[in-house]
């Protein structure tokens, strides 16, 4: 598949574009848990900050916690440049999405708070011209709207131009689906491990196979 199979290319952010030293999410959630009164073994923290399938709601139901009450204490303890920093960017991903020469956009559920200083601290907010952080009114993939929200201030709204959403999470799957787009599916994590099998249009093991 060449750069040129799509008139435009979405990518999800986390997991897709960008991830994190994997000492960060257990820090991050150890601090949580202090402040919530519970302890997160290792593999509960890797569920809770990646969240495949309906892996938080186990957690949280086993400590009887809502989703409410972790996110803001987590909107509490994250510091965007602590994210930035720990943060890297794959090689694939540098290589396929800097060499796009079309509509290239971010439709990510990680806060703009987070997603701004993140792309500006590894230079890469030039990749993108157009970045679209999911929130309660915008909505939530696999909702399409933050999805169409991106194709319209593209200019590609269904008018005839064929795209492409590429992700880690079924979340971006299904969101691709629900906007007519074609879903590329990036195996980051073995399916063993994650435990969910993802499907999609295709899937690849890295960005370097488009």
């Amino acid at each position: 598949m060449a750069r040129d199979a799509y008139d435009f290319w979405l990518f999800d952010l986390d997991g897709t574009v960008v991830d994190v030293d994997p000492d960060y999410p257990r820090t991050i959630v150890s601090e949580i848990g202090d402040r919530l009164g519970h302890s997160f073994t290792d593999r509960e923290a890797e569920l809770l900050w990646y969240g495949v399938g309906g892996a938080r709601e186990e957690v949280f139901a086993d400590r009887a916690l809502t989703a409410d009450q972790f996110w803001e204490t987590f909107h509490e303890v994250e510091d965007p440049r602590a994210r930035a920093e720990s943060s890297f960017v794959y090689d694939d991903a540098a290589e396929f999405v800097a060499g796009l020469d079309r509509p290239t956009g971010i439709v990510t559920h990680c806060q703009s708070y987070l997603t701004e200083p993140l792309l500006e601290y590894h230079d890469i907010a030039d990749w993108f011209d157009t970045v679209v952080c999911c929130d309660d009114e915008v909505g939530w993939k696999p909702d399409p709207t933050p999805v169409e929200l991106a194709m319209n201030r593209l200019g590609v709204g269904y008018n005839g131009h064929e795209g492409a959403l590429v992700g880690d999470d079924p979340d971006d799957t299904g969101a691709a689906w629900n906007a007519g787009l074609d879903a590329v599916h990036v195996d980051r994590v073995d399916p063993v491990e994650r435990g969910q099998c993802v499907l999609g249009d295709r899937r690849i093991d890295g960005l370097d196979e488009l």
